[in-house]
């Protein structure tokens, strides 16, 4: 087992391509994608920036190092203009080879 972090972004669909190449420069070696996410923000309604637009989750395995890296350039570059949300969970994961 390796001791890793779990990086969850759940933004607006239209940043998808966007982030997911960030992701990538910043160091992360891949990602899942979830489409179509839902909920419900701190003031009891969801976010509508595009009435017609939808949430995409992105999830990622990476070293705390590249955890921190892309939670900082998120926070600098998104959060003050789009629906973003960001946060990091510890995770033990088989296959370290992969993520190394």
């Amino acid at each position: 087992m390796t001791k890793l972090k779990l990086v969850t972004i759940i933004a607006e669909a239209i940043l998808e391509d966007r982030l997911v190449r960030e992701l990538r420069r910043l160091g992360a070696r891949g990602y899942t994608v979830t489409g179509v996410v839902r909920g419900e923000g701190a003031h009891g309604s969801p976010v509508i920036v595009d009435p017609g637009g939808q949430n995409v989750r992105i999830e990622t395995l990476v070293s705390a190092e590249i955890a921190s890296r892309i939670g900082a350039y998120i926070a600098d570059h998104y959060f003050s203009d789009y629906a973003v949300i960001i946060y990091v969970l510890e995770a033990e994961v088989l296959r370290s080879d992969k993520y190394l």
